[in-house]
């Protein structure tokens, strides 16, 4: 449900604010916002990041689609709440902008991107890039910490990790059929 929510959330966030640029600025225009950090600058993007692949919007629009699709049949696995809102800020910033690939100009399925945030010496993004990111950023962190998507933890294992100063293998030197170390005496 968090995932749903989230994904919700993020979408309606990009939209609304995709309907307010388009709807309150001219494309090319540039509003200073917090000078010179912040600034909302108008385009439409038929690439990436920094405009790459620019000549192959298709493929982008496949890409958000089976992401999109792939995080909806894995949704019924997800346990954990930080999973949770980590996959919904990817689904909801992907189906932010594959709304506009598959409906915006020039056509179906090849649509530009509305991109309006502006830092300086970096891309010119949306909400629906931000949620992106973020997730990722969040899958990243729960994965170095151990958490399962099912809200399980993966611990480490530590006797394969530690060798004896002769380098001979794990301290102890136990062998593949003891069970650890409360099977010592």
């Amino acid at each position: 449900m968090l995932l749903a929510l989230v994904a919700a959330i993020a979408y309606t966030a990009d939209q609304l604010t995709k309907l307010w640029v388009t709807s309150t600025m001219v494309e090319g225009e540039r509003i200073p916002v917090l000078p010179p950090l912040l600034q909302w600058y108008y385009i439409r993007n038929s690439g990436a990041a920094f405009s790459i692949g620019e000549g192959v919007t298709w493929v982008f629009t496949i890409v958000m689609t089976v992401v999109s699709v792939g995080i909806l049949v894995y949704a019924r696995k997800v346990r954990a709440l930080w999973w949770g809102t980590a996959l919904g800020l990817v689904l909801g910033g992907a189906l932010g902008n594959l709304t506009d690939r598959l409906f915006r100009e020039p056509s179906f399925g090849m649509g530009h991107v509305v991109d309006f945030i502006s830092l300086p010496n970096f891309a010119i993004f949306n909400v629906a890039d931000s949620a992106v990111v973020c997730g990722v950023i969040l899958v990243c962190l729960l994965t170095l910490v151990g958490l399962s998507p099912d809200g399980t933890r993966q611990r480490r294992q530590a006797g394969a990790a530690e060798e004896t100063p002769g380098g001979e293998g794990p301290a102890g030197g136990g062998g593949p059929d003891e069970d650890g170390p409360e099977a010592r005496s």
